[in-house]
């Protein structure tokens, strides 16, 4: 799957989860989310790998579940840099749910597109 590709997916998982879950994930537009989209990106490029590694041990111990939290820590930083009066989860369990939503949805989408 391209970057525009992965770009546009989130984008839409982003716009969905608010649709769904108006009371856990606030995105204000459309722009937002793709804004978010592409800040989720580049963190996801730089400051996931670091946590990766900071927290191997972890990660082996819990048999990869721990790259939930790690994914949600991401999303959680995503809204920091985006700001919370434009993109924000009422908690970090709301951002868990949401991490694990969209690792779920785009391993289902990169599975399709491996397919065709």
């Amino acid at each position: 799957m391209s970057y525009l590709q992965r770009l546009i997916v989130n984008t839409l998982t982003f716009i969905s989860l608010t649709v769904i879950f108006p009371q856990m994930i606030f995105v204000n537009s459309i722009w937002t989310a793709f804004m978010a989209s592409f800040v989720l990106s580049i963190l996801n490029m730089f400051v996931k790998p670091i946590l990766t590694i900071l927290s191997l041990l972890l990660t082996l111990f819990t048999l990869g579940l721990f790259t939930f939290v790690i994914n949600a820590a991401i999303l959680k930083m995503t809204s920091f840099f985006i700001g919370a009066a434009n993109f924000s989860f009422a908690s970090f369990g709301a951002a868990f749910l949401m991490a694990v939503i969209m690792s779920v949805i785009n391993m289902i989408v990169s599975e399709h597109n491996s397919r065709g």
